[in-house]
């Protein structure tokens, strides 16, 4: 992870909240979690293939540590490279998918064609390999998978459903990357940006069973109203855009490697060796994000007022993947769009210091991976145009944080187990004068 670059003055909290999100990070990062769960070289050839956020790092740390020949292809965002020697990086748009991703789906399954029984399959999924692999059916346009992306994006859904619905409009995903590899083994190695950790819905599937229908997918696109285009609504009604099934994909093997609960576990540890008590909250909480960090408000004042359910110096943390139901014309994230959810919802924050970032860097489609909050914030807000909830109500976040100072700015990590959230409650005396080792 490059060096970061963090908001205002670092004070002793902030320092602390800093060391939390970076021992989360490094929980996650490929050369540490990905070795121990390499599988044994094969008989054949090996090769190997992957998409996501953190899909480079992770065959960096193949390529570092495997016994013998390999070759490949892996796809990963613009700007989330890095260096290899035998397998093949390549980089494409995400969130909305671009034509470098149609490429890279191609050069991926040209890598498993013609393969035997005795060669293996590494395949390396993470977060953000939805959109790096659009493989579309002949019948429906790029300009229609974006249509579709954006929309998903605005709509609210969570990411279970959405996957749900790209896994149904692809070639590739829903087990159908394993499928294309019989008759060779498939091993995966997965690093989860999924509240659930569910092997399916990280990144749509590629080489997971697809236990979800093309009926599934029309129900989400019905529940939530999708304008979506013709194109993709009449593959969906096709039979043939059905996805392998739970017991179909004999050859493929799935293993979860890093997941938020772990990173959170690695961030409470830190805070136990500061002085505070931590509390975590959940891995897997999903919602509206400015509604969860209300709900986080509520628990913030339980804790100052009562002492319950954990008395301060405490943190609170907690992880999973919030949505944004897009209703303004600002420029947000779901991390800072929490954060500002959170700062409405406390009529005092003299106690508290509060970040809430993107283990990957990248907070929605801006430069930061989320923002802090503490007392100067407030203090911050007396010259801003707009009172909090009106940048809330704009969807506005990024702007808010931006003019207050509060920004988060990391560079690409080069992992992903999606957000990560601390709340810190201070006793009525500061406790600690937090200097990072």
């Amino acid at each position: 992870m490059r060096r970061c670059r963090w908001p205002r003055e670092m004070t002793p909290q902030r320092r602390l909240l800093h060391a939390m999100f970076d021992a989360a990070v490094q929980s996650a990062l490929p050369h540490h979690c990905l070795p121990p769960h390499l599988p044994a070289p094969p008989r054949g050839r090996t090769i190997v293939v992957g998409a996501g956020k953190a899909a480079a790092s992770m065959a960096q740390a193949v390529e570092d540590n495997w016994p013998g020949d390999i070759q490949g292809v892996v796809v990963t965002r613009y700007g989330h490279a890095a260096p290899c020697r035998r397998i093949r990086v390549l980089e494409a748009a995400h969130p909305v998918p671009d034509q470098a991703g149609i490429d890279a789906a191609r050069a991926i399954l040209d890598a498993v064609a013609g393969l035997t029984a005795d060669d293996l399959v590494i395949c390396l999924i993470s977060g953000g390999g939805s959109a790096l692999l659009p493989a579309l059916p002949a019948s429906i346009s790029l300009e229609d998978e974006q249509a579709l992306a954006r929309t998903l994006l605005r709509s609210g859904a969570a990411i279970t459903e959405m996957n749900c619905v790209r896994r149904h409009v692809s070639l590739i995903k829903g087990g159908r990357l394993a499928a294309a590899a019989r008759p060779a083994r498939v091993e995966t190695l997965i690093i989860s940006d999924v509240p659930g950790d569910d092997p399916a819905a990280i990144a749509s599937g590629p080489t997971v069973a697809d236990p979800s229908t093309r009926g599934d997918a029309l129900a989400v696109i019905d529940k939530y109203a999708l304008d979506i285009p013709w194109s993709i609504r009449a593959w969906l009604e096709n039979p043939d855009c059905e996805t392998p099934k739970p017991g179909e994909l004999a050859n493929s093997r799935h293993k979860v490697i890093a997941t938020a609960q772990s990173a959170l576990t690695a961030a409470a540890a830190v805070a136990a060796d500061a002085g505070y008590t931590p509390l975590i909250l959940g891995d897997a909480i999903e919602g509206e994000a400015s509604t969860v960090g209300l709900v986080h408000a509520g628990i913030t004042r339980q804790v100052l007022a009562h002492g319950q359910p954990v008395p301060a110096p405490c943190v609170l943390l907690s992880g999973g993947e919030t949505t944004v139901t897009v209703r303004g014309q600002g420029r947000g994230g779901r991390n800072v769009e929490f954060l500002l959810g959170l700062l409405t919802g406390l009529p005092d924050v003299a106690r508290i210091t509060a970040i809430a970032a993107d283990t990957d860097g990248i907070d929605g489609t801006q430069d930061n991976a989320g923002a802090m909050i503490d007392s100067t914030t407030r203090t911050s807000t007396t010259a801003l145009p707009f009172p909090p909830d009106t940048y809330l109500r704009r969807n506005d976040a990024y702007s808010f944080f931006e003019a207050t100072g509060d920004l988060v700015r990391t560079g690409a990590t080069h992992t992903n187990v999606n957000d990560f959230r601390a709340i810190l409650i201070e006793a009525r005396s500061p406790i600690v004068e937090f200097h990072p080792p």
